[in-house]
C-alpha cells in the first residue's frame, strides 16, 4: 500500500511540474507589448502628417503583405523628401521621422503600419521602430519584435532607408 501511495504522490508531483512548465512556456510565447507601443500608436494617429501622392490609395504590389494603403509622413520625414515627394536614392531619413501606412480593405481602414526612425531605441531594428495596430489601438505587431518579419522585405531597397513605396509606386 505504501508503494502505491508513493507512486501516486510522485505521479502527482511530476504532473504538477509539467503543468507549471507548460503554463510558463505559454506565457513566454505571448507577444510582449511594450510601453513604446502606446507611444508609437499615439504618434501614428496624431495630426500634422503629409500624404504621399496627395493621399491617393495605392494598390499593394505583390508580394507586399500590406495591400491597398495611403502613406503619410510626419514633418521630420517630409523634410527629407525631394520636390517629387520621394526620398532621394542613397539618402536616409533623419531620426524622429515617422512613416505611417493607412491600410484599407475596400473603403475601411483596417491597420496602421508604422516605422519610426530611432536608431538609439532598444526596440529598433536597423534603425527603425516597427509596429502595426488596428484603428482602435490593438497591437497587431509589437515594437518588441524589433522589425523581425518586416526588415527582410524592406531590406530590398536599402538605398532608400528601408522604405519600399518610392520604388514600387
Amino acid at each position: 500500500m505504501k508503494f502505491i501511495s508513493s507512486i501516486l504522490i510522485i505521479t502527482t508531483v511530476v504532473s504538477c511540474i509539467f503543468t507549471l512548465q507548460s503554463c510558463k512556456k505559454d506565457k513566454e510565447e505571448e507577444p510582449k507589448i511594450t510601453n513604446i507601443d502606446a507611444e508609437i500608436f499615439s504618434n501614428a494617429t496624431s495630426s500634422g502628417y503629409s500624404f504621399y501622392q496627395n493621399g491617393d490609395l495605392l494598390a499593394g504590389v505583390s508580394p507586399s503583405p500590406h495591400g491597398a494603403f495611403k502613406l503619410r509622413f510626419n514633418s521630420i520625414a517630409a523634410a527629407a523628401l525631394d520636390s517629387t515627394g520621394e526620398l532621394p536614392s542613397g539618402n536616409t531619413f533623419p531620426s524622429g521621422s515617422i512613416i505611417v501606412k493607412d491600410i484599407y480593405s475596400g473603403s475601411t481602414l483596417t491597420t496602421y503600419a508604422v516605422m519610426k526612425k530611432d536608431p538609439s531605441n532598444a526596440f529598433s531594428g536597423n534603425g527603425w521602430i516597427w509596429a502595426e495596430y488596428k484603428p482602435d489601438g490593438i497591437v497587431l505587431f509589437t515594437t518588441a519584435n524589433k522589425g523581425n518579419g518586416c526588415i527582410s522585405c524592406h531590406n530590398g531597397t536599402p538605398n532608400r532607408d528601408l522604405t519600399r513605396t518610392f520604388d514600387l509606386h
